[in-house]
């Protein structure tokens, strides 16, 4: 799939490719139950299968919504009931951890395994309403 998009523009007008790679919602959700599938597991049993019971997971989270409701709004899928009989089964929450921590690895492009790279975050947790005293921030000068 080809995408126009405004980089994409500047390059057309400086004589460059214009093709851009695009990841689409359904190669992007194959890709998440895909990396669940590998490294997970659950055992189930009846209706409700593995790969189902992670597709009405990822959904819920996808929307922000309950597994109560995004199973009412799917259609033939298993109740929330039966979703949350086989989560409960999930008591080791240390292996679990490391299960996460796995799928995560799995799915790190070949080029970033090879070295160190510089990254940098700006997360503000904490919403700032009213008047600013000096206790509240901090600063850094530039080098």
């Amino acid at each position: 799939m080809k995408k126009l998009t405004v980089s994409s523009l500047t390059k057309a007008k400086q004589g460059e490719s214009t093709e851009e790679l695009v990841l689409t919602d359904s190669e992007t959700l194959d890709q998440v139950i895909q990396c669940l599938v590998e490294n997970f597991s659950i055992t189930t049993q009846g209706a409700c299968d593995q790969k189902t019971l992670f597709e009405i997971m990822v959904k819920a989270a996808s929307t922000g919504d309950s597994i109560e409701n995004t199973a009412k709004l799917l259609k033939n899928i298993p109740t929330a009931n039966d979703i949350r009989y086989h989560l409960n089964k999930i008591n080791n929450f240390e292996e679990l951890e490391a299960q996460i921590n796995q799928a995560l690895k799995s799915r790190i492009p070949l080029g970033l395994k090879k070295g160190c790279l510089k990254i940098a975050i700006d997360l503000n947790l904490i919403c700032y309403y009213g008047k600013p005293t000096s206790s509240e921030f901090v600063t850094c000068t530039i080098k």
